[in-house]
């Protein structure tokens, strides 16, 4: 039996009897970990051309908490710490836990273990050691895209679990390796075990604009990881360039499994990997402060659709329906369509 599953296109939401007057009074608060609370569901992915000082300075202003990308030297990580004591959590893989405890002890919040496979024996492990030894700080981990990955990690005493293996813009496990499941369905899984052990959702990956937000928010997610969106802000730590067409800046954008990332960190591909991902360059947006008022704008209509005033009541009355092919031509406007 080969189960069906879907992505953010194939599905949408059916509005709901509204009874909220204004499309500013819904609440966006939300918890980003078991005892972290933010005021919007959105979190910038933790990579090394998004997260970066002035972006970390909108969103820690827009009550938000960053999570800064773990490859940079200790010294640096160190000095984030320092900045942004007790309002940043750090990054790290599943080795040099020594160097991980220091940055707790220095004023993380907490660390997020960022592993693509995250359903491991090794991950549960580092899990349950950092709790044994900081067993105040938070652990965010993942990745994971099944309802029994999310669910050990949270025995394992995950905080909080990332969801998403192969729908980021710059990512291409799926392609590679044939693995990964689409990310509505991935997200509708792991929230139906989140409901009950009540540990935060963090939906990772795939996420082109308010749509898709309003789309995982609905599904069970806590909050949302966005990469390329806030990486072609200002604010972000990507490079920047003039376009060679005239049409204002560039930004580079790339995943951490690319042939450049690795180039970059390691030197070249490792013995017997190949690449998983790809970087690009794309048009620079604009502030970091408009895409999250048109991000958070788009997420406000959407919870009045809803006739929900915060995000567990959109997720109460969520009733998604499955949509063809058709769906998404027909929702652009005519002229954008050629009718």
């Amino acid at each position: 039996m080969i189960k069906r599953a879907y992505t953010f296109d194939e599905v949408a939401l059916v509005p709901q009897f509204n009874n909220i007057p204004s499309r500013t009074e819904p609440d966006l608060g939300t918890w980003m970990t078991r005892s972290t609370k933010v005021h919007t569901p959105l979190i910038a992915a933790n990579m090394d051309t998004v997260v970066g000082p002035d972006l970390a300075d909108v969103l820690i202003e827009r009550g938000g908490r960053p999570i800064y990308h773990r490859f940079s030297g200790f010294d640096d990580q160190m000095s984030w710490v320092k900045r942004y004591r007790d309002k940043t959590f750090v990054s790290a893989g599943i080795l040099n836990l020594d160097e991980l405890r220091m940055l707790l002890d220095a004023g993380a919040l907490g660390v997020c273990i960022d592993v693509a496979h995250g359903h491991s024996d090794r991950m549960m492990s580092v899990i349950q050691d950092i709790k044994v030894s900081h067993p105040d700080h938070q652990v965010i981990a993942g990745n994971v895209c099944t309802a029994m990955a999310y669910h050990d990690l949270v025995n394992a005493g995950a905080d909080a679990v990332k969801v998403g293996i192969g729908p980021g813009a710059a990512c291409t496990t799926r392609h590679v390796t044939g693995f990964g499941v689409p990310q509505f369905t991935a997200i509708k899984d792991c929230a139906e075990v989140a409901e009950k052990l009540r540990v935060p959702l963090i939906a990772d990956g795939g996420i082109r604009g308010s749509r898709d937000i309003v789309l995982a928010l609905a599904a069970g997610a806590s909050t949302v990881m966005i990469g390329k969106l806030f990486a072609l802000t200002e604010e972000s730590a990507a490079d920047k360039r003039d376009s060679s067409c005239g049409r204002g800046r560039e930004a580079k954008y790339r995943g951490h499994a690319s042939e450049d990332f690795q180039n970059d960190f390691y030197g070249g591909l490792k013995e017997h990997t190949v690449a998983e991902g790809i970087d690009f360059w794309a048009s620079v947006t604009g502030s970091a402060e408009q895409l999250i008022d048109s991000l958070l704008g788009g997420i406000r209509s959407g919870m009045t659709y809803g006739g929900a005033r915060n995000i567990k009541e959109l997720q109460r009355k969520a009733e998604f329906v499955e949509v063809g092919q058709g769906y998404m031509a027909e929702s652009v406007p005519s002229q954008m369509r050629g009718g």
